[in-house]
């Protein structure tokens, strides 16, 4: 009997681990991606080597909005990094968690910064307060990382229609839209590069918790006459 359902079990293990396989494959190409932080331009919200869970679901049918934390890809060529490829059995593990979702494609470059602006907006820094205003609303920025400035750099950019205008939340270490006007998008992201919005942290155990979305940007009406 025992023989019986030890060969049962035997002949049901590859169905299984395919059935997961396919299972985890669809999950990565529409619902939930994992990338892990790179750099501190995100902190103190994100850190270094924080792993982030990404929902791909709501980029592709609801609007992205202003507060939240996006991953996209490389808009034009942000990323200057080379990749480091790695080879013999490190490449195959690797390659394996790529394939089934738990990491990101290095192949692929991507980022991770803070909506302030979408399609319409109008993104100006700073007024006499010092603090960045968004279609004249002036802007209160608890995410920001403490010590830094809303922003060292003016600006006064009005965002096209299907584009967003993004900044790190640690400004003084984040080389986002602002850095980046002088690009095919004028420091824009289109976005068809957003692969989704970052919902929580997974890792480490000490940092799982949700993301905020920034409440002040959350609040302001679209610029549609823009």
């Amino acid at each position: 009997m025992f023989a019986k359902a030890r060969k049962s079990t035997l002949r049901e293990l590859p169905i299984l681990l395919i059935s997961a396989l396919v299972l985890s494959i669809l999950v990565k190409t529409f619902l939930v991606q994992f990338f892990y932080i790179p750099s501190g331009s995100m902190e103190n919200t994100l850190l270094v080597n924080d792993r982030v869970g990404v929902n791909k679901l709501g980029a592709l049918f609801s609007e992205i909005k202003r507060g939240e934390v996006v991953v996209f890809r490389d808009p034009a060529n942000w990323l200057t990094a080379p990749y480091d490829e790695k080879t013999g059995l490190a490449k195959v593990f690797r390659d394996s968690l790529v394939f089934v979702g738990v990491m990101p494609d290095p192949a692929k470059q991507y980022l991770i910064k803070r909506v302030i602006g979408v399609g319409g907006d109008r993104v100006v820094c700073c007024n006499a307060d010092g603090k960045i205003e968004v279609n004249g609303v002036a802007l209160n920025e608890p995410y920001i990382y403490p010590g830094d400035k809303p922003s060292d750099s003016e600006f006064d950019v009005t965002v096209p229609k299907d584009f967003i205008w993004v900044m790190g939340d640690h400004r003084g270490a984040s080389a986002d839209s602002r850095f980046h006007t002088d690009d095919p998008n004028k420091g824009m992201v289109p976005l068809d590069k957003v692969t989704g919005r970052a919902l929580f942290i997974i890792w480490p155990w000490k940092n799982i918790g949700v993301l905020e979305v920034g409440k002040d940007l959350s609040k302001i009406p679209v610029n549609s006459k823009s």
